[in-house]
């Protein structure tokens, strides 16, 4: 697994489309990963970060909505129950907000950051936001719920998203290459 530079990628960003790769085996890095994405959650004032939205294309998020810190890796939602409409927004899709239709009760099958075989329980918050990180692990972002009419409203700001991602992006790739000259 190579680590990228972990700053939260916006709208716009190709990584946050595509589809996360399964962990086959946890490693020390995957923990470390796990650690600064927490971090990374917390100081953006988040309540879930999934690795695609880092720059890293595994399957593994981060969640905690006040009840504690969850760490998953290879999550999955095997079963859910009712529904509920909340205003979701996204850590990559700042600005934005989104009524999203989700289950009210959800059962989650994942690993811990140990690859201890876990099974989470969750609730009303709780399913909506694991579920909203578990969509990212598929390419799928709160925008993909948005009516014509909402996108037309939204457009500017998604244009302007991509246009930072896109800045962001050329700006890391030429800091690369100036790494390599003396």
């Amino acid at each position: 697994m190579q680590e990228t530079n972990l700053r939260i990628r916006l709208y716009g960003d190709p990584v946050l489309r595509k589809k996360a790769v399964k962990v086959k085996e946890v490693t020390d890095s995957h923990r470390e990963i796990l650690k600064k994405m927490a971090q990374l959650m917390y100081e953006a004032s988040g309540i879930g970060l999934a690795a695609p939205q880092v720059g890293i294309s595994e399957s593994m998020i981060v969640v905690d909505c006040g009840s504690g810190l969850y760490k998953l890796i290879n999550p999955k939602v095997v079963k859910k129950e009712g529904w509920q409409v909340l205003q979701e927004g996204c850590l990559s899709v700042p600005g934005v907000c989104i009524k999203v239709k989700r289950a009210r009760k959800v059962l989650v099958k994942a690993q811990d950051e140990y690859g201890n075989h876990v099974e989470i329980e969750a609730e009303d918050l709780l399913a909506c936001v694991l579920q909203h990180e578990i969509e990212h692990l598929t390419g799928k972002l709160i925008v993909d719920y948005a009516s014509f009419f909402e996108k037309l409203k939204m457009a500017d700001k998604l244009k302007e998203l991509k246009k930072r991602s896109k800045d962001e992006r050329l700006s890391e790739s030429k800091d690369k290459s100036c790494q390599l000259q003396l």
